[in-house]
């Protein structure tokens, strides 16, 4: 992306420019909500920034005139990414804490988790909002131009961080807003038990305007304190009218069971279908009994599950949730900080790492993989309307290759990125 981290300006409130895509190949799973073979190709109306038209290429239905026209050669055209879970206040912090917490953090059994983010807190001390944006602007501009539209961004919310990096955020947020839906998480990353004051920060930032309460109940020392750590956040956001996402049983440790607390008190409040779960990594380690008990509680619950498999030893049990109908999505989680020393914020990339660490290699697993960083993942943030659908929001795509193995092999910046109906990065 030309021009400054977060790009040139654009009005979020202005008439985006009417675009004929030509030529463009579509996912069979999409062809087929049009009844169309997927191995012909169509074009593409997108005018006041909604699909107007999906049609057979050349059967002239294109209408009204048009501002721009783009040939997609052939190339897939999808919709774009979700970002399910990025800590957006910490990326390239790692010069600044060393290797201490990364060794922790991928110890052979993942045993080392809590020391891991004791070890990772000391960044927070330095945390101004001038000094965090200028490393933000730049990921989120990186996020755009490799196809991500939507982010859900956690930021430490905590008596050490305090506002520093929630505000950062939230800044950053209102800059992007015509080219990407960033969502602020206030996230006590230190624990509400174990850092008094912590929930009083949080309340800050929802009165300020973050969008998403945070959470980390695993990270306090008891079983009590991990359920009053959930009950004061889901305090929050009834309160707030807010959505939820904590991170849940981020350890080596299969005696952790903070995911089925969470579900246990979201159907308490009613606040089935606004929780998401991230990580959930001590899954790996459950039992099949305590893991179909979980899985049939997730589905009552209408929680969907976050995973990184490439920024940790354990993971999620990301193929048999999907088996049984529990919505995953796939997040970057870290970018050159504490716990991952790589990241670009592109989720192709991150697809590709998945393909290899969940052994998901086969053509309908790729298909799958590609659900996880586009719809699925958008049904787990709760974004509505988001599959290519005459009438739903144009957020799209145009890539290079026809086929999702291709694109997920080469991991490259799509020819053009579609937000709104508004073209905000393109790559020749």
């Amino acid at each position: 992306m030309a021009g400054s981290p977060a790009g040139p300006p654009i009005d979020p409130s202005a008439d985006p420019p009417a675009i004929l895509i030509r030529d463009a190949r579509l996912r069979a799973s999409t062809a087929a909500r049009f009844g169309i073979d997927p191995a012909i190709h169509v074009d593409i109306v997108i005018r006041d920034g909604r699909y107007e038209s999906i049609a057979p290429a050349g059967a002239e239905t294109v209408g009204a005139a048009v501002d721009r026209t783009v040939d997609a050669a052939g190339g897939l055209v999808t919709e774009s990414f979700v970002n399910g879970h990025l800590h957006l206040c910490k990326v390239n912090t790692l010069p600044l804490v060393g290797d201490a917490a990364l060794a922790a953090y991928h110890g052979a059994g993942m045993g080392g988790a809590m020391t891991a983010i004791e070890l990772a807190a000391n960044v927070k001390k330095l945390y101004r909002t001038d000094r965090l944006l200028p490393g933000i602007r730049r990921a989120l501009g990186r996020g755009v131009e490799y196809g991500m539209t939507h982010v859900r961004a956690f930021a430490d919310t905590d008596t050490t961080a305090k506002q520093e990096g929630i505000r950062a955020v939230m800044a950053a947020r209102d800059e992007f807003a015509g080219r990407m839906a960033v969502q602020a998480v206030a996230f006590p990353q230190d624990g509400v038990v174990r850092d008094p004051g912590a929930a009083d920060q949080v309340r800050q930032a929802l009165n300020d305007g973050a969008d998403v309460v945070g959470g980390i109940p695993w990270i306090e020392f008891t079983d009590a304190g991990m359920r009053e750590h959930i009950v004061a956040m889901m305090d929050l956001a009834v309160e707030f009218d807010r959505d939820v996402s904590m991170l849940v049983d981020d350890a080596g440790d299969a005696t952790l069971r903070t995911l089925e607390t969470l579900a246990t008190e979201t159907l308490a409040r009613g606040w089935e279908g606004r929780v998401t779960a991230q990580h959930a990594r001590a899954m790996a380690l459950y039992p099949d009994p305590s893991f179909l008990r979980l899985s049939a509680l997730l589905r009552q619950a209408r929680i969907g599950v976050v995973s990184d498999p490439h920024t940790g030893p354990l993971h999620a049990r990301v193929r048999e949730l999907r088996d049984h109908g529990v919505p995953v999505g796939l997040g970057q989680d870290d970018i050159a900080d504490a716990y991952y020393p790589f990241g670009r914020n592109n989720m192709l990339e991150v697809g590709f790492l998945a393909a290899h660490l969940l052994w998901m290699t086969s053509g309908p697993d790729l298909e799958a993989i590609y659900d996880m960083i586009t719809v699925d993942a958008a049904r787990v943030l709760g974004i509505a309307d988001f599959e290519i659908a005459v009438g739903h929001r144009a957020n799209c795509v145009v890539h290079r290759y026809p086929t999702v193995r291709e694109t997920l092999a080469e991991h490259e910046r799509p020819r053009l990125v579609v937000y709104h109906g508004a073209a905000v990065a393109e790559c020749a």
